[in-house]
């Protein structure tokens, strides 16, 4: 074993030595390639220190995140009850002493939705007219009307959907698993980042791709529509890549002399760093050509795909990401946030995503990649059914709701063509199956080959988990 393979190597990155011996700004780009070179011969991969817990369903995965909080009253979780008490207020059988956002102090009064839902698919999942894309795969999917998560706004919301636990500082679940298996691609890193709706709606940091105590080879890489794919890969103006190359070479054995002779693994990282942003300086223009796409792919994913930036050409460059399995691939979607003129916002964000997600599982379906890829449909919570601003079936709008909300799987091995959970008659509480956030990572875990209480790095003296000490295996979900 090379002090690059060794757990001992691992264990011993820090970010602040991390950050400091990567020159040239190139950051965290996936040392996890170069240190699972087996994968890309096929070989599967393994946590630290052992070998798969399962026989893994899937190699990937690819997590549609609906930044803001979606509807799903409006999407997935028709309540005709609701309809009928329409601007009464809600029960206080169902509200006293509940937490709420926006709302303390202010009358909770119904609010129904002005969207059609109808039933599609062999299981009769009712799915609103605002999604009419989605409705067509409801045999490949499956929605989750159970959703709960622990935190009520929204940057701790998306922290713990991301990470298990609402206070930053913990690695996300894409760093989780480049921690625990690697990558199949030598040349791309293990977790990559795409965002769409920038400039709209709820700020993202980059912590939410971020490592946390984990190396930060870890974290996820951002990958950008305009400019260099990815910050500081480039040849800065001037230097030609033989230039580079010499200069890569020069430094490497600098470097190689220096680990030779005191065998510090910061110095290891950074040799394979500088190696991994040369490979890519091939691989990632290469992968962010799209005018090799025939017609037919653009007739899936429509004209919105064509644009770089949008939900549908981040799908399309999903789907390539997935071709050449990299491990996670999240894709950010902002401006669900709706507390007001709801109808305008949601049917816009809905026209955004509704084809392309049905693309996606289409084009990974037509490849025979969904079988061993899991695609993954959510925001960080749901919205109330109580209305915000205004009871005007034109202009109402909903605050942020923690207790139940909707979400949609679909691939490696989850159960295609379900539905999973219910709520209460006005959608306020979960009435049967919960799925906590805590069980769909633990689950998602288990469909990647790994036992979610064994994936565990130790820092500042205790033992860490994505599931921190939850999450139940939810065999509702698998198909």
């Amino acid at each position: 074993m090379s002090i690059t393979t060794s757990p001992d190597f691992q264990l011993q990155l820090t970010r602040r030595a991390f950050l400091g011996g990567s020159a040239f700004g190139i950051g965290a780009l996936g040392l996890a390639s170069l240190l699972q070179q087996n994968l890309a011969a096929g070989v599967p991969a393994a946590p630290p220190g052992g070998v798969l817990h399962y026989v893994p369903k899937a190699k990937r995965i690819i997590f549609l995140f609906m930044s803001g909080g979606l509807s799903q009253i409006d999407l997935f979780d028709p309540k005709p009850k609701l309809n009928e008490l329409n601007g009464q207020p809600m029960p206080e059988s169902l509200v006293k002493n509940e937490r709420v956002a926006q709302l303390q102090g202010q009358p909770l009064l119904c609010m129904g939705s002005r969207y059609k839902f109808a039933r599609y698919g062999q299981a009769g999942v009712d799915i609103s007219e605002l999604l009419p894309w989605t409705a067509k795969m409801a045999d490949d999917i499956t929605v989750i009307r159970s959703m709960q998560t622990e935190a009520i706004n929204h940057d701790p919301a998306v922290t713990f959907m991301q990470t298990g636990n609402a206070q930053p500082g913990r690695p996300v679940m894409g760093s989780w698993l480049s921690y625990g298996l690697g990558s199949n691609n030598r040349d791309l890193p293990a977790f990559v980042v795409l965002v769409s709706g920038i400039g709209t709606g709820q700020n993202l940091h980059t912590r939410y791709w971020g490592s946390g105590f984990l190396p930060t080879v870890h974290q996820g890489v951002q990958f950008r529509s305009s400019g260099d794919p990815v910050l500081f890969v480039s040849n800065p103006p001037g230097m030609s890549p033989k230039v580079r190359r010499r200069i890569l070479d020069s430094v490497r054995d600098v470097n190689q002399q220096k680990l030779d002779a005191v065998g510090d693994p910061e110095i290891a990282t950074r040799i394979e760093q500088y190696e991994m942003a040369w490979r890519m300086q091939t691989s990632v223009p290469d992968l962010m050509d799209n005018s090799k796409e025939p017609a037919s792919v653009y007739e899936l994913y429509g004209e919105e795909a064509k644009t770089p930036g949008t939900f549908a050409a981040n799908c399309l460059l999903a789907r390539k990401l997935a071709e050449r399995d990299v491990r996670f691939i999240q894709l950010y979607h902002r401006d669900w946030d709706h507390h007001d003129k709801l109808p305008d916002g949601i049917e816009k964000e809905c026209r955004h995503v509704d084809r392309a997600g049905y693309a996606l599982v289409q084009d990974l379906k037509l490849r025979g990649l969904l079988d061993d890829t899991i695609v993954l449909w959510s925001g960080e919570f749901g919205r109330t059914p109580m209305s915000q601003s205004n009871t005007s079936y034109d202009t109402y709008g909903r605050d942020h709701h923690m207790k139940a909300f909707s979400s949609w799987v679909a691939g490696g091995g989850f159960k295609a063509g379900g539905l999973v959970g219910a709520t209460d008659e006005l959608g306020f509480a979960i009435a049967a199956d919960r799925v906590h956030v805590h069980d769909l990572h633990a689950t998602i875990l288990h469909l990647m080959g790994i036992d979610h209480t064994k994936l565990i790095y130790r820092s500042q003296g205790r033992d860490f988990r994505l599931t921190d000490v939850h999450g139940e295996l939810l065999p509702g979900l698998l198909a």
